[in-house]
């Protein structure tokens, strides 16, 4: 693999049971347990991240055509503790996308299943990578 595929994050813990996140180029998210305070939780993260690559693939393909008058993607899945363990199952993935009347408007509602189609079966590297299945490696604690 090159350098330019290498995607990374670094975790701080915060306070109990939070944390943060930070990408490479200093952006930062905020999660925890949930409960009292506002904080995504992990499985809120990955529902999050799903329906944001597929978003920004639907966006891409149909904003050439016109910009959409209303986005929003809906995304949902159980967590279930079976003999597997923990994991999600029902994920689901909704848009409500709708574009002005006129020709520009009707390229893109021409184009946007195709682009969520697109998005599920090979774009969208989130979801890709649920779909397939890539295993984990968790590499033993570092001790100074």
């Amino acid at each position: 693999m090159t350098d330019d595929s290498l995607r990374s994050i670094e975790l701080t813990r915060i306070g109990p049971a939070r944390f943060k996140a930070t990408n490479a180029r200093g952006g930062e998210t905020f999660f925890g347990t949930g409960g009292e305070d506002p904080d995504f939780t992990p499985v809120e993260l990955l529902l999050a991240a799903i329906a944001g690559c597929s978003a920004l693939d639907v966006e891409a393909i149909t904003h050439k055509r016109t910009t959409s008058t209303t986005f929003e993607v809906h995304a949902e899945g159980h967590k279930v503790r079976d003999d597997l363990g923990n994991h999600m199952t029902g994920l689901r993935v909704s848009f409500d996308v709708r574009f002005p009347d006129g020709p520009e408007g009707d390229a893109a509602r021409d184009r946007v299943q195709a682009a969520i189609e697109m998005s599920r079966d090979r774009l969208c590297s989130v979801s890709r990578t649920v779909q397939l299945g890539e295993e984990v490696v968790y590499d033993p604690v570092s001790r100074p």
